[in-house]
């Protein structure tokens, strides 16, 4: 489930920039370059979540 909610937000951020930098730069807007960008975000952010470690950090204080 954490993989497809990943996917779906993805897709709706970089769609969402997408619009907002074609918008200001004044070119017209395409969703699937939105689509096709969002795919290697959401490949990244599952590569940095299994890069980082979940284990608490142990406090050195006595």
């Amino acid at each position: 489930m954490k993989y497809i909610m990943t996917l779906i937000w993805s897709v709706i951020l970089v769609s969402m920039l997408n619009y907002v930098v074609s918008s200001v730069q004044n070119v017209p807007f395409e969703v699937v370059n939105g689509l096709i960008m969002s795919v290697p975000v959401a490949i990244m952010i599952f590569i940095i979540s299994a890069i980082i470690p979940n284990d608490p950090v142990a406090s050195e204080h006595h």
